[in-house]
């Protein structure tokens, strides 16, 4: 096998701009395409320097539904910091808590996609 990364992960919204504002705006990701299509509108987003990105797939796109993906972790430098930034925007968030291999936060995007925050431990 001579696989080198994951290109893109589909997050499944119903509403591209809402979730657009969400994580470009709360999380300071940057877009990285947003093209119209036949089939629709494709419009992805990632962190910046990232070599995974996320596609906004809205309505009509891969027959996907809203609220499907789940386990999306972000590796964070402050998840601390970083949950409290989410809390204080409303956003509803577990933890952090102490676990083998980091620190670590759960949360919902406003279509309940499953994500998480990570700050790994060192040497984990």
């Amino acid at each position: 096998m001579t696989i080198t990364h994951a290109s893109f992960v589909t997050l499944p919204v119903s509403d591209q701009d809402r979730a657009l504002r969400f994580y470009t705006g709360l999380l300071g990701f940057e877009v990285t395409a947003d093209l119209d299509m036949p089939q629709g509108r494709w419009l992805q987003v990632a962190p910046r320097g990232a070599q995974t990105v996320f596609t906004l797939s809205g309505p009509g796109m891969g027959g996907f539904q809203p609220g499907e993906a789940r386990g999306i972790m972000l590796v964070t430098t402050d998840v601390d910091a970083d949950a409290a930034r989410l809390a204080a925007a409303g956003v509803s968030v577990q933890g952090p808590d102490d676990l083998p291999w980091g620190r670590m936060a759960s949360f919902q995007d406003p279509d309940g996609n499953g994500l998480m925050l990570l700050t790994e431990k060192e040497g984990f």
